[in-house]
């Protein structure tokens, strides 16, 4: 079970991460997990080796601010979340554009559980009308 939890929203986001900047944490890493209508989006801090940690529950199509700007090393995570789950940042420093871990022709946000649903029935349906020939 995960310790040291603090619910925030968007609109919090900001002061939330600034208090943790001014209390001398470290910017860790994010997760995040799809879970149907909502993203579980979690921020990971550390000082003196007890993580502390941020819980924002993101719709789906809602626009997640960056935090780069308070923490730089956030731009590689955030990035990956862009890859992986398709999750769309405001003014985070280097936007990659869905390629930091994704090359071209490969699949598109791999993490998506709407958009994996998509392809496996894209599939499905083409394999079908492939096997009545």
């Amino acid at each position: 079970m995960l310790t040291n939890v603090r619910e925030i929203t968007i609109e919090n986001l900001h002061n939330e991460v600034m208090m943790k900047k001014r209390e001398g944490f470290r910017f860790s890493t994010m997760t995040c997990c799809d879970l149907g209508e909502t993203y579980d989006i979690l921020y990971h801090f550390d000082k003196d080796y007890v993580f502390h940690n941020l819980r924002l529950a993101l719709k789906k199509g809602e626009k997640l601010p960056s935090i780069s700007h308070l923490f730089f090393a956030a731009v590689l995570i955030e990035n990956e979340i862009i890859d992986m789950f398709g999750i769309e940042f405001t003014d985070i420093i280097i936007d990659y554009k869905g390629r930091f871990l994704i090359s071209d022709g490969a699949p598109t946000t791999p993490l998506n559980k709407n958009v994996n649903m998509a392809v496996e029935l894209k599939v499905l349906s083409q394999n079908t009308v492939e096997g009545a020939k």
